[in-house]
């Protein structure tokens, strides 16, 4: 029973190479490091992995460089939006 289940489990879940390629195209025409590349240049499903990384890494810094700014700016308005903002971001 239990293993039976486990097992049909683990074979519906598994991706198949056809959708692991689907997945890897559209990851790189996400990436503006790669988006741009001609169709007949190949890329390897490493680098689009890689640059995936490299460019989440990089959102996460902007996001934070932002929320530093935005935090450094509300504190330095007193004024009805500056105080609307700031409730909207604590809730």
């Amino acid at each position: 029973g239990k293993f039976l289940w486990a097992r049909n489990r683990a074979v519906t879940s598994k991706i198949s190479e056809e959708q692991i390629n689907d997945l890897i195209i559209k990851l790189q025409q996400l990436l503006p490091e790669l988006r741009d590349s001609r169709r007949s240049d190949k890329v390897s499903a490493a680098r689009v992995l890689q640059e995936t990384c490299n460019y989440i890494r990089n959102l996460h810094r902007e996001v934070d460089d932002l929320s530093e700014r935005l935090s450094e700016l509300l504190a330095n308005t007193d004024t009805a939006q500056a105080a609307l903002i700031r409730s909207l971001l604590t809730l």
